[in-house]
């Protein structure tokens, strides 16, 4: 992909930003308009693994028709369990469609027009230009779809403010407050830190209050998810703790069961394994103990549900 040619579809301060990467809190500084050679391997071009219809969110975000979900290639973490693995690490797999700026918008126009109201980034950390370019090219085509900012909550702060305006539900990973475990999982020691000053800044914009329209489709504010990794039930407990006290117990939550073992860490001592249902429901234990009182929680089979195969052209067929 020539990167170069992509350069108009930025403003000038994300132009340079793109030229000496401070996007996400890695702050590589690499110039990747000559080539992806920062920690997320991603370029200036779109770097879009998929575009497609995700019935497979929270029903307050996919609602009953789906939302229209862009998977970004590359990631500013490298999660051992990624559930993403095929797109997210160095190498991923890039769609040709996911390379020409008014493809990736024909794309989504189509979408937008089966009835589809909503628009999902996922993992767009290291991303933020990309998804400034889309929204405000879908908003020249006279499009404005609800944008949903879907991320691994490993991001900068000023990058979230930058966002305030164009995204309307911000929905966010906290993964973990454990500096040793979030280096030794994803490759970061300072994630808790970073993470918690993002969502400080999300429920700062949003509130606690995440707003529904008519068929009950979150249309703005804020939702926190939680995965809740086998033999880690006591670091959900501080996760949901921190949450509580940073914020409030009053935000909307996701806590979920859905973990499942990736052929990466088939061989790995404690991940290598399905959640227990006692591990799970002694955090639901320990969330309706803090008053959390709106959000969801899941069933212990929605493991299957949850593994997407992006060689196809829908990867959650």
């Amino acid at each position: 992909m020539n990167t170069v040619k992509q350069a108009d579809i930025y403003d000038r301060n994300d132009k340079l930003i793109l030229g000496n990467c401070t996007i996400c809190p890695r702050e590589c500084r690499v110039n990747r308009f000559e080539g992806g050679t920062g920690y997320c391997g991603t370029d200036a071009g779109l770097n879009i693994a998929s575009v497609c219809i995700h019935k497979g969110e929270e029903p307050v975000i996919s609602g009953r028709e789906g939302i229209c979900n862009i998977f970004f290639a590359g990631c500013n973490l490298h999660c051992l369990y990624c559930q993403n693995h095929e797109i997210s690490q160095n190498g991923s797999i890039i769609r040709n469609t996911g390379t020409d700026f008014e493809a990736v918008l024909d794309q989504i126009v189509k979408i937008l027009s089966e009835g589809i109201p909503a628009i999902g980034f996922v993992s767009p950390s290291h991303v933020v230009p990309q998804v400034k370019a889309i929204i405000n090219g879908l908003i020249s085509r006279g499009h404005k779809p609800i944008t949903v900012y879907n991320t691994n909550g490993y991001d900068k702060l000023e990058t979230i403010r930058s966002l305030s305006g164009l995204i309307d539900v911000y929905l966010p990973d906290y993964k973990y407050v454990t500096n040793t475990i979030s280096s030794e999982y994803s490759d970061v020691s300072d994630y808790p830190k970073i993470a918690l000053k993002a969502i400080k800044e999300m429920y700062y914009q949003k509130g606690s209050t995440l707003s529904t329209d008519q068929n009950g489709r979150a249309d703005n504010g804020l939702l926190i998810r939680h995965l809740v990794l086998p033999g880690h039930a006591e670091e959900s407990k501080k996760v949901l703790h921190s949450i509580a006290e940073e914020l409030s117990p009053g935000v909307h939550l996701s806590l979920m069961s859905q973990y499942l073992p990736t052929v990466q860490v088939k061989h790995h001592p404690v991940l290598n394994r399905t959640l227990f249902k006692a591990e799970y429901e002694a955090v639901v234990e320990t969330m309706e103990a803090l008053g959390f009182r709106n959000g969801w929680v899941q069933n212990m089979d929605s493991n299957v549900n949850y593994r997407p195969d992006f060689n196809i052209e829908n990867p959650f067929e």
